[in-house]
């Protein structure tokens, strides 16, 4: 029988997802060695503080995670310490020292992939990433491999789960956006301090790393377009399932023909939709590619032993190429870096969708034609409306509209003209509408 190639794993970080990662590969090494084709073995933990869930039985543990990235026993290291500032020096390091980096790091890829792939690429190493995405979904695979053949048009999903959580409990519970959010943190799905989760930064970080595999075009999160869910009101969630809408957070990413568009903010979605029936803190992905037309993934975006799976898938991929020439694997972000385009990235003002319109308007004939006139100047048309009557000494009522198509800069401008109407209290309220069809 053929001896078995040793593949050396240094893990760094032994918190949530550095222990499933540590108890994956141990409970199921002989599974991964067949499949793998290689030994693979952890032989040393870099971490500050012990798990009490794994057996570090003969396994060589440091608190000095740098030490893990120098050690020449180590061909892989696994990055979970997360952060951007201490795990980037640490791949760095690990890369310098020619070791393979396998990471769970969302917030890392998206700010400092570009830097990391160049120094990957000198060293001719590789950098794995599929759990910094949608944890157990391997949709980094899926974009990198398994849609090669696809021109992608566009792909749009729910990615991350705390902000579906509290979503989901606004809308079935009829829950107050602060009190589901405390409810998220009592159960641990969000952290003490939720701002990534519910301003939608953590999806942004996600979302511009599938971009760039979808569309081959470099990281650049500082251009994503990202909206939070601390503002949505329960009413507009009660007038979207009126009009047969459901309200989730998604990360759009399109191909259209003067760019490509990256955003991430609450939009209503058909509620017969797939996604729409996508609720709590699941993860789902559609993408819809010119041969295969619309997929979707589905899955726990997070959690320990969800995203260990990622991880170790991961680890099985590096170690099965270690003997391949550097120019034979996968690229880090599925094209060759001398083949990305210089597709710009569109401001959200160039962005074409339809809209949601909310505003208070007095209960007086001609309102909704002066209304309906402004949006016809920005050549805005409108699809639904819905008035309600006035309550009982009230005399405003609220106005709800659907519009088709617009560009964002014609919707705006049209919504602070709206606003300047003397009929008009306060102001118009929008979320973008996507029929996740075409």
């Amino acid at each position: 029988m053929t001896s078995l190639k040793k593949v050396n794993i240094g893990i760094c970080g032994l918190g949530t997802v550095g222990g499933g990662t540590f108890n994956v590969l141990t409970r199921n090494a002989e599974l991964i060695n067949s499949r793998s084709g290689s030994d693979i073995r952890i032989v040393q933990v870099g971490s500050r503080r012990t798990n009490p869930a794994c057996d570090l039985s003969g396994v060589g543990v440091t608190d000095d995670i740098f030490e893990v990235a120098a050690n020449p026993d180590v061909d892989v290291v696994v990055e979970l310490v997360g952060g951007t500032s201490i795990a980037f020096e640490l791949v760095l390091a690990a890369i310098e020292n020619g070791k393979h980096v396998v990471t769970a790091n969302k917030a890392l890829i998206a700010q400092h992939g570009n830097e990391i792939f160049e120094a990957a690429h000198k060293k001719s190493v590789m950098v794995a990433f599929e759990a910094a995405v949608a944890g157990g979904i391997p949709i980094i695979k899926t974009l990198r491999e398994g849609l090669g053949a696809n021109r992608i048009e566009w792909l749009a999903g729910i990615i991350n789960g705390t902000g579906n959580y509290i979503l989901t409990a606004m809308e079935e519970q009829g829950r107050k956006f602060e009190d589901a959010l405390e409810e998220a943190k009592a159960l641990g799905y969000a952290e003490a301090d939720p701002t990534f989760d519910v301003e939608g930064i953590d999806a942004a970080h996600k979302l511009v790393i599938l971009a760039s595999l979808a569309f081959g075009i470099p990281l650049q999160f500082d251009k994503v377009f990202t909206e939070g869910i601390g503002k949505l009101d329960l009413q507009d969630v009660a007038y979207a399932r009126e009009l047969g809408f459901r309200i989730k957070h998604l990360g759009i990413a399109r191909q259209v023909g003067k760019g490509v568009e990256v955003r991430v903010h609450p939009t209503l979605i058909p509620a017969n939709s797939l996604v729409a029936e996508v609720d709590g803190v699941m993860n789902a992905i559609m993408v819809k590619g010119d041969a295969v037309g619309p997929t979707m993934f589905y899955g726990a975006g997070a959690g320990d032993e969800p995203t260990a799976s990622a991880v170790v898938a991961d680890i099985i991929d590096v170690a099965r190429a270690l003997n391949c020439a550097p120019e034979a694997r996968v690229p880090y972000l599925a094209f060759n870096t001398a083949e990305f385009s210089d597709t710009p990235v569109l401001p959200i003002e160039d962005v074409e969708t339809a809209y949601y319109l909310r505003m208070r308007a007095l209960d007086r004939p001609g309102v909704l034609t002066q209304v309906a006139s402004i949006m016809s100047d920005r050549g805005i048309s409108i699809e639904a409306i819905i008035q309600k009557r006035p309550q009982s000494g009230q005399d405003h009522v609220p106005l709800i509209m659907l519009t088709n198509k617009a560009r964002e800069g014609e919707l705006m401008a049209a919504a602070r003209d709206v606003e300047k109407l003397d009929a008009i209290d306060g102001d118009v309220i929008h979320l973008r509408v996507e029929y996740l069809d075409r």
